[in-house]
């Protein structure tokens, strides 16, 4: 579903796109003849253009880069910076907190960020799941290794044989986004099947989501009721609804790139983004979620296991050693000897991209929880509600 904006408000959206500065003077202070900005005005604005700032530089990447582990760590990293910069403005306001209708705000906002842990800890099980994949890459990599002086039938048995495991593995992922109740969710590694094709094989690590759990339900449920605020709301909370409709919105777009980027229970990317131009980071999300959205509709992505830049290359790359492992004919000749000794490399370069991104990408995730929680507990401390686990 394309992103449009939000219509609902009974004031123009040029008012609220306006500067706060702007709103805030007209508004608030339409007696006096002159006003200067007060520091609550300077650190909200200087909060929208930070925002901006960081997502403006993350839809200036390439097509090569958008998607890349390189790039979900920079929107990782974006969202961090964002999120401890909207912390910031609580606290300094916290006096505002309590008092209607910000605290409503407020509270839903909280809502929506208990709603996106689950989405970080299924995250990090399509980390891991991928983590899964570059083992049988490697087991290839092992089988053929350049530094063999011939390749024999042996090591090509042994490459054909992890290249189907994993071509299993990718289908299996795939096929489960809909049959959620296959997964093996063992504690343990040790509960796997003899059989290396039975789903069990593939599923024996600890999962962080019950069996229902859809990703797509998610993302829906973190952008329920999410709309611009209206402009006796703008006055009435001083400007702050501003900044915590923008954090809700940053919230959901970055849920969302994830579950686009990395496998998980039954992805789905039709989540509607309501965010009305006038914003000055408007631009750059919308423009980053179109460009994402085309690459899901791409040929060769539709059926993917997700829009990562590396796991479309393993998937690539992968069939690509299939196909060459299929012809062989021994003795190779040297022609198909450097055609397998070049299908090798390409697989060596994107497993070292794998062993070097995937590890940091997890402590990201796991940062980005362990922030939401903190950022949560902060702000009921500030609403004065007691802090109960959900």
């Amino acid at each position: 579903m394309p992103a449009t904006d939000y219509q609902g408000s009974s004031v123009p959206f040029a008012s609220l796109g306006r500067s706060l500065l702007s709103i805030r003077r007209d508004q608030v202070h339409s007696m006096e003849s002159n006003h200067d900005p007060t520091s609550q005005e300077l650190e909200l604005e200087a909060f929208q253009k930070q925002v901006s700032d960081r997502f403006g530089d993350l839809a200036s990447a390439s097509s090569d880069d958008l998607l890349s582990l390189s790039w979900i760590r920079r929107l990782l990293d974006a969202f961090l910076c964002c999120q401890e910069e909207f912390r910031v403005i609580l606290f300094n306001n916290r006096n505002l907190v309590s008092r209607s209708p910000l605290d409503r705000l407020i509270t839903d906002f909280f809502e929506r960020s208990v709603k996106a842990l689950d989405v970080c800890n299924a995250i990090r099980d399509g980390i891991e799941q991928v983590r899964q994949w570059q083992k049988h890459m490697e087991i290839v990599l092992c089988a053929l290794d350049s530094r063999q002086r011939t390749l024999g039938e042996g090591q090509f048995r042994r490459a054909k044989k992890a290249l189907t495991d994993l071509a299993i593995a990718m289908l299996d992922e795939k096929d489960s986004g809909s049959v959620l109740a296959q997964r093996n969710r063992s504690f343990g590694r040790n509960n796997t099947s003899k059989d290396s094709r039975s789903v069990g094989h593939f599923r024996s690590l600890s999962w962080s989501v019950s069996r229902s759990w859809s990703a797509a339900k998610q993302l829906q449920a973190i952008g329920n009721n999410l709309a611009a605020p209206r402009g006796n709301e703008v006055v009435a909370t001083g400007g702050l609804a501003v900044p915590v409709f923008t954090m809700g919105s940053i919230l959901l777009f970055v849920m969302w790139a994830l579950v686009a980027a990395i496998p998980c229970q039954d992805r789905g990317l039709q989540t509607h983004f309501s965010i009305s131009r006038h914003f000055t980071w408007a631009a750059p999300v919308l423009s980053l979620h179109e460009r994402i959205m085309d690459e899901a509709k791409k040929r060769d992505r539709r059926n993917s296991n997700g829009l990562l830049k590396e796991i479309n290359q393993m998937e690539k790359c992968a069939r690509h050693m299939a196909e060459l492992a299929d012809a062989v004919h021994l003795p190779l000749t040297e022609e198909r000897e450097a055609e397998v000794r070049l299908g090798v490399s390409e697989l060596a370069q994107i497993c070292e991209t794998m062993k070097d991104g995937l590890d940091p990408l997890e402590r990201q995730v796991r940062e980005v929880f362990h922030r939401i929680v903190r950022s949560r507990t902060e702000g009921l401390d500030c609403l004065g509600r007691p802090n109960n686990p959900e």
